[in-house]
């Protein structure tokens, strides 16, 4: 833990540099001036006032952001613990807006090997990759597109101008109607009783751009992008996320693919609610549909329990009978909303996607079988 800073210390002859110190601690004052600036901290927000102005020599350094009229932002570093950051005002534009926060993408950070963390992303994942089917599938027309231009900018002959690289169009394709093949047969074997409509809601929902560009991120894919821009816009990064799966099922065949959806497409439904994903208007009729195939006779809704009716707040319990026996019970602010939630209770155990339902099969599947199936399907 840091002790209480008193930067008051700061006024000593060392700080301004024009005495030679004896011993390290001589040189901490003006060190940890040049810090705290460095992170936009007021003096007198930390310590008592009184503090002299660091020398231009102690002042952080700032990156460019594009023409050289505008001012840099000066790089951050984490504070120390115990030390308050007062966020300094937005940098004004030459056009006198506030510039926008800076981000930098990995390939232009220095001492990157893209080689070697195209190789580092297979081992991480435990995956086995072709090298050049999986360069291929972080290349995207943009980014190509976008080099050209830049090559037409400075007067490049038009044969030089070319870019001798293939984008990922066709393995995306292939990877994204896999994923659904499979996703489908995931969900079928797992929820028979699910009807097609659901099944296509849940696969649309872990296959939407939403859920693959938080796996993708979290799998360091956009680092390894090659976008035209900047952070990667969502569009493209799906897209590059499918093209990795169509290298690895073109590397190391559809049983590993196969797994490798199981394991991050599959587990972002914990904790997901059914009709969260698959948007039902007329829950009451859905069920009366789904028991008269069962042949069992229409359900009955009474109301079991209230509370708070002459309140700003009631609650009301409504439940679902067939055959004089209870199949369902709902709450609800009014005695409509509860015997829809209570059909939707219904529907959930009839589908078999209830709240105590078991847990994701994780086992490894048997050799052959649903791998066969999903090649065979794509």
């Amino acid at each position: 833990c840091w002790p209480r800073l008193d930067l008051s210390q700061l006024s000593t002859p060392n700080s301004g540099g024009k005495v030679l110190p004896r011993y390290w601690s001589d040189l901490f004052p003006s060190a940890l001036h040049c810090f705290l600036l460095g992170h936009g901290v007021r003096v007198g927000e930390v310590a008592a006032a009184g503090a002299s102005p660091p020398p231009e020599s102690c002042r952080p350094r700032t990156r460019p952001t594009g023409s050289g009229s505008e001012e840099g932002i000066p790089r951050r570093l984490p504070l120390p613990e115990g030390v308050r950051a007062v966020a300094p005002p937005p940098v004004p534009s030459a056009a006198g807006a506030p510039c926008l926060p800076f981000y930098i993408c990995s390939s232009e950070k220095p001492n990157w090997d893209y080689h070697a963390e195209i190789q580092a992303f297979g081992h991480r994942l435990q995956e086995t990759f072709s090298l050049d089917l999986l360069k291929t599938a972080f290349v995207n027309s943009c980014y190509i597109k976008s080099e050209e231009a830049k090559r037409e900018k400075l007067g490049i002959e038009k044969e030089a101008v070319l870019l001798n690289l293939e984008d990922n169009r066709e393995l995306s394709e292939q990877g994204s109607s896999f994923s659904q093949t499979c996703l489908t047969q995931f969900l079928e074997e797992a929820f028979p009783d699910l009807p097609t409509e659901g099944v296509q809601s849940l696969v649309g929902f872990l296959t939407g751009e939403e859920v693959v560009c938080h796996v993708a991120r979290n799998l360091a894919v956009e680092q390894l992008t090659l976008s035209a821009e900047f952070p990667v816009p969502p569009t493209v990064l799906r897209r590059t996320f499918f093209a990795v799966v169509g290298a690895l099922l073109q590397s190391s065949g559809a049983g590993r693919a196969a797994l490798f959806i199981r394991d991050f497409l599959i587990t972002q439904m914990t904790g997901k609610e059914l009709f969260e994903i698959w948007k039902i208007i007329n829950p009451m009729g859905l069920l009366v549909e789904e028991l008269k195939k069962r042949n069992i006779p229409a359900p009955e809704s009474r109301l079991t329990r209230q509370s708070g009716s002459t309140t700003a707040l009631p609650l009301y319990f409504v439940g679902l009978y067939c055959d004089k026996k209870l199949i369902a019970e709902g709450p609800g602010e009014t005695v409509l909303v509860a015997e829809e939630e209570a059909a939707r209770v219904a529907l959930r155990k009839l589908y078999g996607f209830a709240e105590n339902r078991r847990p994701w099969d994780y086992s490894k599947p048997k050799e052959g079988v649903r791998a066969g199936k999903a090649a065979a399907a794509s």
